[in-house]
């Protein structure tokens, strides 16, 4: 470890008083975010682990209580402050270890907070009280939340609670929050891609052993709770191809609004929207609720010609309408159109607003995340229904990914030759990766 290692202030606090004297809080949480920088690219995990239990745990067991910890003497006045450290300080060795797929030392740093007691103390005036419930406040956090999701990377999802699933929304969500250090983005972003990849790789392995004759024993898992009617969910997703493909439709609806006004744009993305849906209670419903949001959405625009920066912003804005619109609850138009009994139609309607903006994305997901946070405190039991949305919208983004391909293939021949309507019992998917 480092000659200079940090350690020294909680050997000698009076000399860390010293230089504090001379330093903003500012450039002292700077000094200990470079340290930790330092450490972590240098140093084993486990020494890293020690000195960062030394900095913020050991200094809370003085038994001396007169003694102020010269770490959390700097923020004395400031409790925001010291948890912001404390964050980032985390995100720093999180996001370096993940990157360099050290995942169980992320675990240990997880659990190491987690486990922190703090000693008995019976003074409650004293500095070490209030900085050890600083810490427990920490842990209580919804910002420890958020740093305990990293820890479910390689649990098994069938265990625990149902949210446990769907970890890679709501690190997502964790991305686009600008409230979050960088390091905290850069790890999240990571870590869900990872999540998101393995959903795939394992729902097109699953897909290909599931319908080939080879011995149940190796067959792949199915990723998904909704049991052997993944099949024919999917083959009801990936139906829709050539000329009227979802992919075709949005591109020839991007070239012919292009020259359109802001007004006329948004007309036009609502007859986009419902176009080839077939259940006439659902399009009523997302005339009659969209239609007005639309008309009186942002008019200081309305003659002005569509952009990307008024796509993206409006992509947007129809999400928030179809999801949630505070961030906190779901929005009326979401509980309506699912509780009509459609959650695939739904998703197929996010899905056709993601495909003409592509950027939109991001914020898609993380209103899924909002969502998912709502019904947390439910049972699996009593949210049923949303999980089964969950389940639809995972399986079909991941069909339209950009690095696999899903495709149809007929194997047995309708019994009558007039017969139109689709019959899944006689295809196949196939999927592959895209080069």
């Amino acid at each position: 470890m480092t000659a200079h290692s940090l350690r020294n202030i909680h050997v000698n606090p009076h000399i860390f008083k010293s230089d504090v004297k001379q330093l903003d809080v500012q450039t002292v949480q700077e000094k200990i975010y470079s340290f930790f920088v330092e450490v972590v690219n240098k140093y084993a995990p486990e020494d890293v682990l020690l000195e960062f239990k030394s900095i913020f745990l050991d200094c809370l067991g003085l038994k001396r209580l007169d003694l102020t910890p010269g770490m959390y003497d700097v923020f004395i006045n400031n409790e925001q402050d010291f948890r912001n450290t404390l964050k980032r300080c985390c995100y720093i060795l999180v996001n370096n270890w993940e990157s360099n797929r050290k995942h169980k030392y992320t675990q240990a740093l997880i659990e190491l907070i987690a486990n922190y007691k703090p000693t008995a103390i019976y003074h409650k005036d004293t500095k070490l009280t209030i900085f050890q419930t600083w810490l427990d406040n920490f842990i209580h956090s919804q910002d420890f939340q958020e740093l305990n999701l990293f820890a479910y990377k390689n649990e098994n999802k069938t265990d625990g609670h149902w949210v446990n699933r769907y970890t890679s929304y709501l690190l997502a969500a964790q991305v686009v929050d600008k409230n979050n250090p960088e390091e905290q983005k850069e790890a999240a972003k990571k870590v869900s891609k990872q999540l998101k990849d393995k959903f795939k790789f394992e729902l097109a392995m699953y897909v290909a052993r599931s319908q080939s004759n080879a011995s149940s024993q190796t067959r792949y898992r199915n990723p998904s709770v909704l049991g052997d009617d993944i099949l024919r969910l999917i083959k009801a997703i990936i139906v829709r191809k050539g000329v009227f493909s979802y992919d075709n439709i949005a591109n020839i609806f991007l070239k012919q609004t292009q020259n359109q006004t802001f007004k006329d744009f948004k007309e036009s993305l609502l007859k986009y929207l419902i176009f080839s849906v077939q259940q006439p209670k659902f399009v009523d419903t997302l005339q009659q609720q969209l239609s007005e949001k639309l008309v009186n959405w942002k008019p200081e625009y309305n003659d002005v010609i569509i952009n990307k920066y008024l796509l993206l912003r409006t992509c947007n804005r129809m999400i928030d309408f179809l999801t949630t619109e505070n961030s906190v609850k779901p929005s009326p138009l979401f509980v309506l159109l699912l509780s009509q009994g459609h959650p695939l139609t739904l998703v197929i309607v996010l899905l056709k607003i993601i495909l003409i903006c592509k950027h939109s994305r991001s914020h898609l997901e993380s209103r899924i995340a909002h969502l998912i946070r709502y019904y947390d405190q439910h049972s699996e039991a009593e949210c049923q229904w949303f999980i089964n949305f969950i389940e639809i919208f995972n399986i079909t983004f991941a069909i339209y990914a950009e690095n696999v391909e899903y495709n149809l293939i007929k194997v047995e021949e309708a019994e009558k030759a007039h017969e139109v309507e689709f019959d899944p019992n006689a295809y196949r998917v196939f999927s592959q990766l895209k080069r």
